[in-house]
């Protein structure tokens, strides 16, 4: 009688979008060997670059890793620029990784073996628990943004009524334990390659925020779970490059909401999004005022001028 022919590990592919990190993609890469293993076999890691100014690009081809490189001229956006990157790569599966991480010895062998294991079939999408420098858990997943979970969070009343206007993000409370949730961050998303090309990947109307949101509601559409698992862990920073911009970021997070809830949303549901959106200017501005902050009062009339700019040309 024949041996059963041994069976191949599975595959991995590593997409990173770097705008702009300086230092953090450097370290960002050097953490990527130590956590490789023999359970799985590294195909790629892809670096796709936004028309970075800074000289975070520099030298990193000597990182040692089957890397690819990919320069663009301008700032395509994240949703499309994670897309340019997966293109043509042929892992089972692909890792969306920010450039603000660092992994440990198990960040990646755990949720590829989570993943591989039969009985999880149905989940699509795998997160860690994500740390902060001191250690301590920082978020790693969240709540689909429904109406309610946009109301409580615009008018800050989640945290006194949770029960009726649930917080988007969850707490480090929340997440004591492994299990499914609606979407897990961003920063570390792991999803099998044939799921991410059934979804055609991620929707790049979304220049940034809300494109992993998407993405695992439409994965969820299609009968796939997110799943946190809180036995690996990696580090994120958190704010990134997009720190230094604050108006872009906040003009981005707003336009992005609003073309969610297009997507997503009843036409009495986006309507109540515009109205929470224009009461979000006046809160806003309040409290720039209140803590004496010209400098969020000015990004906030930015972010708005343009959001205003955006919605006037669509229209």
């Amino acid at each position: 009688m024949m041996p059963p022919p041994p069976t191949r590990p599975p595959s991995l592919a590593i997409v990173i979008v770097n705008w702009n990190t300086r230092n953090q993609l450097r370290e960002c890469l050097a953490s990527i060997s130590p956590a490789v293993t023999p359970d799985f076999a590294l195909e790629d890691v892809v670096v796709v670059d936004n028309a970075s100014s800074d000289d975070s690009m520099q030298g990193i081809e000597a990182c040692g890793l089957p890397l690819r490189v990919q320069r663009n001229a301008a700032n395509r956006g994240f949703a499309a620029a994670c897309n340019q990157g997966a293109a043509g790569l042929k892992a089972d599966y692909l890792l969306f990784l920010n450039p603000d991480t660092r992994l440990f010895g198990s960040s990646l062998v755990e949720p590829m073996r989570f993943m591989q294991d039969p009985i999880h079939a149905d989940v699509g999408i795998c997160g860690v628990r994500l740390v902060d420098e001191a250690g301590l858990p920082s978020t790693s997943a969240a709540r689909f943004p429904t109406l309610r979970v946009m109301v409580g969070s615009v008018l800050r009343i989640s945290r006194f009524w949770p029960r009726a206007f649930p917080a988007h993000l969850h707490d480090a409370a929340e997440l004591g334990g492994s299990g499914p949730v609606d979407q897990v961050i961003g920063a570390f998303f792991l999803i099998r390659r044939d799921l991410f090309k059934r979804c055609a990947g991620f929707d790049e109307r979304f220049f940034v925020y809300f494109e992993e949101v998407d993405l695992s509601l439409r994965a969820r559409q299609l009968g796939h779970a997110s799943y946190f698992l809180a036995t690996a862990s990696a580090f994120h920073k958190g704010g990134g490059s997009s720190e230094r911009v604050k108006a872009a970021r906040l003009f981005y997070s707003l336009r992005s909401r609003f073309l969610y809830a297009r997507k997503h949303f009843s036409a009495p549901e986006v309507a109540a999004v515009l109205l929470l959106t224009a009461v979000e200017l006046p809160l806003r501005l309040t409290q720039g005022l209140l803590r004496r902050s010209w400098s969020d009062i000015e990004n906030t009339a930015v972010a708005y001028g343009r959001l205003l700019a955006d919605c006037l040309r669509r229209t």
